[in-house]
């Protein structure tokens, strides 16, 4: 199913045979480094727990552009837990959060992430009703950082030592999208 497409940029529900692309994706070190992590390649085996065998209000999506499978983006409503640890408990606002990548490498640094991320913003606010939409990128990752400012999220919140990532816990950055 197709949940948006702009011009040349599809997105749409992960089905059971991208695991392939997945499982390619999650095993490259470039993508690794920005992703997961370089020590923690997936096999075939963990790409079907993680993403297929679980039960959760994640809305898994594969990127298509120029009808080329280049990556993946995944969005969910934040919940209790994250609301806490982000600031939020006491609001009732309608909050998603989004994660992605684009796993093709030769697709990087073409401004195909800062679309995507943009496109997803906007699927969000008019489709979900989001009243905020969130990310928390490492620290270090100034490339995701730009495109998200790009995109018209502003840093909100540091997250000291938030993520696991090449065997240490890392700072992450709070980043916020308020349609106006």
């Amino acid at each position: 199913m197709i949940l948006f497409q702009k011009e040349n940029l599809l997105v749409r529900i992960l089905k059971t045979e991208d695991n392939m692309f997945l499982a390619k994706w999650l095993s490259d070190p470039q993508v690794l480094q920005f992703y997961e992590g370089r020590d923690n390649p997936f096999t075939l085996e963990e790409i079907n727990e993680k993403f297929y065998n679980r039960e959760d209000e994640v809305m898994k999506c594969i990127v298509e552009y120029e009808e080329k499978e280049i990556g993946y983006i995944q969005f969910y409503p934040v919940e209790a837990e994250e609301r806490l640890k982000y600031g939020y408990s006491d609001n009732q606002e309608v909050i998603y959060g989004t994660d992605q990548f684009i796993g093709e490498t030769d697709f990087w640094n073409k401004g195909i992430g800062t679309r995507l991320v943009q496109a997803m913003i906007e699927y969000l606010v008019k489709e979900k009703r989001a009243s905020k939409v969130v990310m928390d990128p490492q620290t270090w990752n100034e490339r995701a950082i730009a495109v998200y400012e790009k995109c018209g999220m502003r840093k909100v919140k540091l997250l000291p030592k938030n993520e696991w990532h090449e065997g240490e816990y890392r700072d992450c950055w709070l980043m916020e999208y308020h349609p106006v």
